[in-house]
């Protein structure tokens, strides 16, 4: 009975420890919002260097393998390999700008020109379907709706309009940071892949001995959630873009290349994407006939099987592990908080901190000593974590992963 009380005295001195720091850093946090000014510093300098890093990080896991795969088998110097990529992918740029470039530009001012008489024409087509007595309700609704998108839209470009002059300024600052980070991005690149691997090694010679295995196990299991998502991603995007594009030429609709790569691109949000990269193919095929309109639907109905029975499966591996509940709230909260890089980061961030907590509690649970009944998990035998379809992983792995 006195080993019982022992134990349970020295537990609460661990509770209360734990309780003390967690208070600890709740005041440095709120101390540190009463001194915001002195982060401004930090801001700016992040508002600098990072895009040219998450520029830099997203081609690094796209060209890692293929250096690692270059360097291993066939024993290539790996400065040669980068010098090499680096020069592929400067002709396809060149290559691009020249044959690409210029019709998805003059695709895409066209849109930008005609999208309100397409609007228009394309609401007067519905209400034309709708005029039979049965719809005079909905059709009442749909005439007020396009009132109120008609009266908001042209409210923000009127407001966009008055404000163009006081914003020069913001609208300089912008396009100068984003040439300073595409000038940047290809230095950080080169240094990241042929130094990169080497850095969790370093940033581990900054963390105590005893926790050295633990951290180096954090970062790997980041990384491998990280690159999945972005390999799978880019790639099914990627494939999307392509599908949709010969889709759009094979059944003759304007513009198909730039509304190819639209929905490649919007593809990038799961779940969300795909059907709001349909709202203008559909709009400009319902202006242009009913029959196209048709064939829009049927390229979308063979895009969404191919890419879900076949792609899907073969580029992203298991299926996703995170309740689609979950992912929706991410993207909403995060797409709230952070806008548009929030809804495109949002999954791939929400796997980092899946990872950090499953850690963070396996320690809590083995230190607090408040789960006597259970067997704490040690965070080095924690699987992986899955995010949205988790990408690239092998079927042994992805059966040994749990989901929230």
């Amino acid at each position: 009975m006195k080993t019982h009380s022992n134990q349970s005295r020295f537990s609460s001195r661990k509770t209360i420890r734990i309780l003390i720091v967690i208070l600890l850093l709740l005041a440095i946090i709120f101390l540190g919002r009463q001194v915001s000014w002195l982060m401004n510093p930090v801001r700016q300098f992040i508002s600098i260097v990072g895009l040219p890093i998450i520029l830099a990080g997203v081609l690094y896991y796209l060209m890692n393998p293929l250096v690692d795969l270059l360097e291993r088998r066939y024993h290539v110097r790996r400065t040669w390999t980068i010098i090499g990529l680096f020069v592929i992918i400067l002709g396809l740029l060149v290559l691009g700008i020249v044959a690409i470039i210029p019709t998805i530009r003059q695709q895409t001012l066209s849109i930008i020109n005609d999208w309100p008489t397409y609007w228009q024409n394309a609401t007067h087509e519905v209400n034309k379907w709708m005029n039979e007595p049965e719809l005079s309700g909905l059709r009442e609704q749909l005439e007020q709706w396009n009132t109120d998108v008609s009266e908001l839209l042209s409210g923000r470009f009127s407001k966009y309009l008055t404000g163009t002059v006081s914003s020069i300024t913001s609208v300089f600052s912008t396009v100068t940071t984003i040439l300073i980070g595409l000038v940047t991005m290809p230095f950080i690149l080169f240094y990241l892949l042929r130094d990169g691997h080497q850095l969790p090694k370093y940033l581990a010679k900054f963390v105590p001995t005893n926790g050295r295995t633990s951290f180096l196990q954090v970062l790997t299991e980041i990384n491998s959630q990280v690159s999945n998502y972005i390999r799978g991603q880019l790639t099914v995007a990627f494939f999307v873009a392509v599908m949709f594009a010969v889709g759009y030429s094979i059944i003759g609709l304007k513009f198909a290349l730039t509304l190819g790569i639209a929905a490649g691109v919007l593809n990038l949000i799961p779940y969300l994407g795909s059907f709001l990269a349909m709202v203008p193919s559909v709009v400009i095929a319902l202006v242009t006939s009913p029959w196209m309109l048709v064939q829009v639907m049927i390229v979308f109905v063979i895009e969404q099987t191919i890419e879900g029975r076949i792609i899907s499966p073969l580029v992203l591996g298991s299926s996703l592990a995170i309740h689609p509940v979950t992912i929706l709230i991410v993207l909403l909260a995060a797409g709230k908080i952070f806008g548009l890089m929030g809804v495109i980061f949002g999954i791939p961030g929400y796997a980092i901190l899946k990872v950090l907590w499953t850690h963070l509690f396996a320690w809590y649970r083995h230190q607090s000593g408040l789960y006597p009944d259970e067997t704490a998990p040690q965070p080095q035998a924690q699987a992986a974590p899955q995010t949205t379809k988790t990408p690239g992983a092998s079927e042994s792995e992805s059966s040994s992963n749990e989901g929230l």
